[in-house]
């Protein structure tokens, strides 16, 4: 009798077992990956031959899928599977006009962290709302800015806030936070941030910390006084306990050419002690921002018309040239005029590509400081413009990227192609860092850069479905030819997209197929849970 209830058992469970290997080969998918080099996304895993199967915006099965009935069917063989790249700095303000992201979505981006370097959008909630409203090519979240909330109770005052405008500042993080924002973003060396003191920042970062909030930062200074810079944001990342992100991580100025190892070490000393410090940074040995950013902070408190009335006084006038030459000397400038470069200048177009040692000899001046930061002053009374700036050590920048704490965000900003002269991170930064510092240099392993792109970033915006290939992750994938992914945008020539990006799927459906863009716009505009 007992043999018998096992022998039906036996049956039963292989009645069971035969049922679900025919629904398995009766499920429909929308989309299978076959014979494809996966990278799973999480930090100990290798690379391993797997099928994926997709049924709407989920990875539905992951292992080997036999005779597949499917609506698209990717044959990824000799190909990369990974998780779609994750950039946790980037310049979205132009996504109302290039909502379907191609720039980006082009590199491998599924998922993009906007609002960077304070500049979050403001009104919040009504923001996210329109932007969700028009549709989006790749999934976007966004920070508080501090700068933008700072200016809407401030202006461009050079001082500390009262008790009454504090409280208005932090109930603006707080309604953001509750909006959906991933936390909070300042850029110390621009204005207003560059006027707020420590004291104030940590006030502010406290609310986004109550409701789970990140703190990224543009530090005050990335050149001579780098180490304080980074000894505030600890400091931050202490009071206010809250994750910090030394946002695109560099060392700025000849003088200070070489000094990353002192910077790693303080971020290795903080986390020591338990704090959450780590950095994100772009691949290339050139920054981008306005040329205002050599020109002294006080000099520009009040706006552009202040600037103006100061220069008219002469012994300000002096003062603020030789802020300038100094700047040019030890910070941004890169101590020669050939290495200001010209990106956006609306007010003379032909300038763009051009440096500012050309804009001196094309008015007939011999490119010293002097003359040099005369020009420096005039384009900031003509409205400013955006300026690449070739004041980094390569030796720098390896060393940065090789952190295990630094992962991979372009700094970037949406682009339409063959509008203006922008840096070359706007199109090529994800696949550089594969085909030149994985393939060709071995500064990382495969492996490695892919967790810096993929469930490294994920983690710290805390997305716990996405960043990973796994069974019921979103389907944001990459797929790409590790024999020839890599940038093709220069800063002679930026408007190229990049090659070896073969596939990108973002929330299941197609966006990039067989390297042909889709403007299908399958993001979605995401909210801090």
């Amino acid at each position: 009798m007992k043999a018998m209830c096992t022998l039906k058992k036996i049956n039963f469970l292989l009645c069971v077992v035969l049922f679900s290997i025919g629904c398995e080969q009766r499920i429909s998918y929308d989309v299978v990956i076959l014979n494809g080099n996966v990278y799973s996304g999480s930090q100990a895993s290798k690379i391993q031959k797997q099928d994926i199967g997709i049924i709407g915006d989920q990875i539905v099965t992951l292992g080997k899928i036999q005779n597949p009935n499917t609506k698209h069917l990717i044959d990824a063989s000799d190909l990369v599977v990974s998780p779609g790249f994750i950039d946790l700095h980037v310049h979205l303000e132009p996504i109302f006009k290039l909502s379907d992201c191609e720039s980006h979505v082009r590199q491998g981006v599924t998922t993009s962290l906007g609002g960077p370097d304070g500049r979050g959008p403001l009104p919040f909630g009504h923001y996210l709302d329109s932007l969700a409203q028009l549709g989006v090519g790749m999934n976007v979240g966004f920070l508080a800015g501090h700068n933008r909330i700072r200016s809407e109770v401030m202006n461009l005052d050079n001082r500390a806030p009262t008790a009454d405008e504090l409280q208005k500042m932090k109930q603006l993080v707080k309604g953001a936070m509750t909006e959906g924002a991933f936390g909070i973003s300042t850029g110390l060396k621009y204005l207003p941030g560059n006027f707020s003191k420590v004291d104030e920042v940590i006030a502010l970062s406290k609310e986004a910390a109550k409701q789970g909030g990140i703190y990224t930062s543009h530090l005050r200074d990335e050149g001579l006084t780098l180490f304080a810079s980074v000894a505030e944001a600890v400091e931050i990342a202490e009071k206010a306990a809250i994750p910090v992100v030394l946002t695109h991580h560099k060392v700025i100025g000849k003088p200070m050419w070489g000094k990353s190892n002192q910077t790693l070490a303080m971020v290795d000393e903080a986390r020591e002690r338990g704090l959450n410090v780590v950095m994100d940074q772009y691949p290339y040995n050139a920054s981008y921002t306005g040329i205002s950013v050599l020109i002294p902070s006080w000099a520009r408190a009040g706006g552009n018309k202040a600037f103006i009335q100061r220069l008219e006084n002469k012994k300000l006038r002096d003062s603020i040239k030789k802020g300038i030459i100094y700047n040019i000397l030890n910070d941004r400038g890169g101590d020669d005029l050939d290495r200001v470069q010209f990106a956006k200048v609306d007010w003379m177009p032909e300038l763009e590509g051009k440096t500012l040692k050309y804009w001196c000899q094309l008015n007939g001046l011999t490119p010293s400081l002097e003359n040099g930061a005369e020009l420096v002053i005039k384009a900031q009374t003509m409205g400013g413009a955006s300026c690449v700036f070739h004041a980094m050590d390569e030796g720098d920048v390896i060393n940065i990227m090789k952190h295990p704490q630094t992962m991979i965000a372009s700094d970037g900003r949406l682009v339409k192609l063959g509008e203006g002269h922008p840096h070359p991170r706007w199109y090529g930064t994800f696949p550089r860092v594969l085909g030149k510092y994985v393939r060709e240099e071995g500064v990382l392993s495969l492996e490695e850069a892919l967790y810096k792109m993929t469930a490294f970033p994920a983690q710290i915006m805390g997305l716990e479905n996405r960043g990973r290939i796994e069974e019921g992750m979103k389907a944001d994938i990459t797929i790409f030819d590790p024999k020839t992914i890599i940038d093709m945008a220069t800063f002679e020539e930026p408007h190229q997209y990049s090659k070896g990006i073969q596939y990108v799927l973002v929330n299941g459906k197609i966006a990039v197929d067989e390297t042909v863009f889709m403007p299908i716009k399958s993001g979605e505009v995401l909210k801090k849970k």
